[in-house]
């Protein structure tokens, strides 16, 4: 069962993801922990706020979204990949795919 996540936790995980593609050549990709990991550091002011590996949920459900809505693609070992399954990265929307 997946947990009920706050929208706007999801929505962080989401800007946070594009800020990050936004820094990176159009080829480049990204790991779902980086997005994490800036996630969690914005709680990190907090010590006992949420590790970058307890926010990887909400991350989840945030890429699952970004996909749906074909503003990111997911990748691994440079194939694309349908679904979000697995160890994968995650990229802008290459043309023609």
């Amino acid at each position: 069962m997946i947990p009920d996540i706050a929208p706007e936790r999801i929505e962080d995980a989401r800007s946070a993801a594009l800020q990050l593609l936004d820094r990176r050549t159009d080829q480049a990709t990204i790991c779902p922990s980086e997005v994490a990991r800036m996630v969690a550091g914005k709680a990190g002011a907090d010590p006992k706020g949420p590790s970058w590996r307890a926010v990887m949920p909400v991350v989840h459900a945030a890429i699952d979204q970004l996909v749906a809505e074909r503003l990111v693609e997911l990748s691994w070992k440079r194939k694309v990949m349908g679904s979000r399954y697995g160890p994968y990265r995650i990229g802008r929307v290459q043309p023609g795919r």
